[in-house]
């Protein structure tokens, strides 16, 4: 997130973490067969990391290693900058990650690094890979293409799009717009009205309002690519609102329970969901791998699937919509 939010300096957050992880170590005998994991979500609240934490579960019982899943309720590093503090003291032989911002965490993951903890990032990532074992990410330049073709289609290759959502600083909002503003690039009677960016801590609320400006700005608006689960509900919500259900053609990123809801009653035309359980599956087994000094894989890359009202019956689309508990 915006680290202009960011409550406490970079350098004041290194100096609370290495305090709690200079006795930190992960040398034990008992790391090897007992891995202890934690997994810091970018937010408890958010159905896609809830997912994400199930993955992380499930894989963890499989590998005999102990997983423990935390989150703050917000997306943003003022909140869960005291989670990774609260985690570097309990000694974990791994945390995996999804960083809130991408540089304002990379100072304390370095630390916790520095003191024996395999570091390994899921979903966001961090501007310094230098000192993580593994990073585990949907291929989110691509996501944001498929958003634009899909989007394209609906609209029928014309008219006025804009982007709802998406904080500078989140390496994952950053790669969707890219992905997305260069592949409408492609459709020449299609005009990219440009992105609405979102604080940290707008939510549902502050999208909502981007979005009704938006609509007030360009009341010929055709289509609303929107970047994550927060902005879909906003734009759910002002769309109803302003009485333009269906004329306005809306591609959301994500599919939690809402969201599907959202699809079904028309509302949301598509959804581009992630393979979250399988992104919280690969990076626990890449800190484990880590932490038994097997073979990493530095970059892992998971795919999508584009959910539509037509084709949310088949099981083998329905499996990747979010849930909230495992």
């Amino acid at each position: 997130m915006n680290t202009a939010h960011l409550t406490l300096r970079g350098a004041a957050l290194a100096t609370v973490i290495v305090l709690g992880a200079t006795a930190c170590g992960s040398g034990d005998s008992s790391s090897t067969s007992n891995p202890k994991v934690t997994v810091i979500l970018g937010t408890a609240s958010d159905s896609f990391y809830n997912t994400l934490g199930c993955g992380a579960k499930a894989e963890g019982k499989k590998l005999g290693a102990t997983v423990d899943v935390q989150g703050a309720t917000t997306f943003d590093p003022a909140t869960q900058t005291p989670i990774l503090t609260s985690t570097v003291a309990k000694k974990p032989n791994a945390i995996v990650i999804a960083p809130t911002d991408s540089k304002a965490l990379g100072t304390p993951l370095k630390q916790a690094n520095e003191a024996g903890i395999k570091i390994v990032t899921a979903d966001t990532g961090l501007d310094d890979t230098s000192f993580i074992s593994s990073a585990v990410s949907s291929n989110n330049v691509e996501g944001g293409a498929e958003a634009a073709r899909t989007l394209a289609k609906l609209v029928g290759e014309k008219g006025k799009v804009v982007i709802i959502g998406g904080t500078p600083g989140v390496t994952t909002a950053d790669q969707r717009i890219k992905g997305f503003e260069d592949e409408i690039k492609k459709y020449p009677n299609i005009s990219f009205v440009g992105v609405q960016p979102s604080t940290p801590s707008g939510g549902v609320v502050e999208a909502a309002r981007l979005t009704a400006a938006s609509l007030s700005k360009d009341p010929d608006l055709a289509g609303i690519f929107s970047i994550s689960t927060p902005a879909s509900d906003g734009a759910n919500n002002a769309i109803k609102d302003a009485g333009k259900v269906g004329k306005v053609k809306v591609v959301g990123f994500d599919a939690g329970p809402a969201q599907v809801e959202q699809l079904k009653k028309g509302t949301v035309q598509a959804l581009i969901a992630q393979k979250a359980e399988e992104i919280g599956a690969q990076a626990v087994q890449q800190a484990v791998n880590a932490i038994q000094g097997k073979k990493v894989t530095k970059s892992i890359g998971t795919s999508f699937v584009s959910i539509t009202a037509a084709n949310l019956g088949d099981a083998n689309v329905s499996k990747y919509v979010y849930r909230s508990t495992c």
